[in-house]
């Protein structure tokens, strides 16, 4: 119960009670409402900066733990991206070397998913971020895993087909060369017979007498059959497949058509002179991937490791060609 409040009145000389008005009495309690709210708000206010609910701890406890995985995966998911790479690395400089064929581009290997914003949706969340960047790291070790196995798979194939692509590689010298005499000029610069300028030599030659029979150096299909008053002269181009094709110029004479399919040591012309040649033989050459190449490289069936020394001394002491 509210107490009186008093005033002491010097006329009467006694106290005389105080008597609030309505207004009075509405603007206090209106001054006692808004004080408690503004009372109230402070604290809410204080509660919400300083202090969590129990349901704020309880999310604010999951989310560190889903921080905490999502950091557990990235270190799991970089061992997995090294995991990889060494079985890249294994691939292209040992199966690949084995079958010969070309490593697998790292441009291909590395490039990126392309296309729109793929994470787009991921963003203007708490931590999006770590979240962003694990989808990314996923992304990038899938795609690789993807090629990977792409990659497995033509190695397989090859694997199936190992006695074939053996048969196919050029791996025999185009003419009978015993005791290597036969060798004439190598891979390399040498001085041109004709123009006498320093010009490169992108095969070997091989002197031998007119008509000498010349041999297919691995299986493949005949390609090309020409006829030059220039150049080659009279050449022809066998594809092996997997690659590789073979060049034989300066012919006199065919023994095979375009298109016919030949073996290894099949007779497919004979030695001549024609062409731009200032003596008989046969210049010869191997290309990979559309790329010449030193055939010296490519005589395994024939030479043993000495005759290949030998063949690479004989080779290189020829000052020019005959070409």
């Amino acid at each position: 119960m509210a107490r009186n409040k008093y005033i002491f009145n010097p006329e009467s000389l006694r106290f005389d009670k105080i008597q609030l008005s309505f207004r009075a009495k509405t603007f206090r309690f209106l001054s006692y409402l808004f004080a408690s709210i503004l009372l109230a708000i402070t604290y809410y206010v204080v509660l919400i900066i300083f202090f969590d609910t129990p349901k704020e701890k309880i999310l604010q406890r999951e989310l560190n733990q889903m921080t905490l995985q999502y950091e557990l995966m990235q270190k799991k998911l970089g061992r997995m991206d090294d995991v990889l790479s060494n079985l890249e690395e294994t691939d292209d400089n040992i199966y690949r070397t084995i079958f010969e064929v070309e490593p697998i581009p790292g441009s291909i290997r590395e490039a990126g998913m392309g296309g729109i914003n793929r994470y787009s949706e991921l963003e203007g969340f708490n931590n999006d971020e770590i979240v962003i960047k694990t989808a990314k790291a996923l992304d990038k070790i899938r795609k690789k895993m993807y090629i990977q196995s792409r990659s497995y798979d033509d190695l397989i194939e090859l694997a199936r087909n190992k006695e074939e692509m053996i048969a196919s590689v050029p791996a025999i010298m185009p003419i009978s060369n015993k005791d290597l005499k036969r060798t004439a000029s190598g891979w390399g610069m040498r001085m041109h017979p004709i123009y006498k300028i320093p010009k490169f030599h992108y095969g070997m030659d091989f002197t031998a007498p007119r008509g000498t029979e010349i041999y297919a150096t691995g299986n493949g299909k005949i390609l090309s059959v020409k006829r030059r008053k220039t150049g080659y002269g009279n050449y022809i181009v066998i594809d092996h497949g997997y690659g590789f094709e073979t060049l034989y110029g300066h012919m006199t004479s065919f023994n095979v058509k375009k298109g016919q399919k030949v073996k290894r040591g099949d007779v497919i012309g004979f030695v001549g002179s024609s062409g731009t040649s200032t003596a008989p033989h046969v210049h010869y050459e191997v290309h990979k991937n559309h790329k010449k190449v030193n055939p010296i490289n490519y005589y395994f069936n024939d030479l043993t490791a000495e005759e290949y020394e030998k063949m690479i001394e004989i080779s290189m002491k020829s000052g020019q060609t005959f070409d």
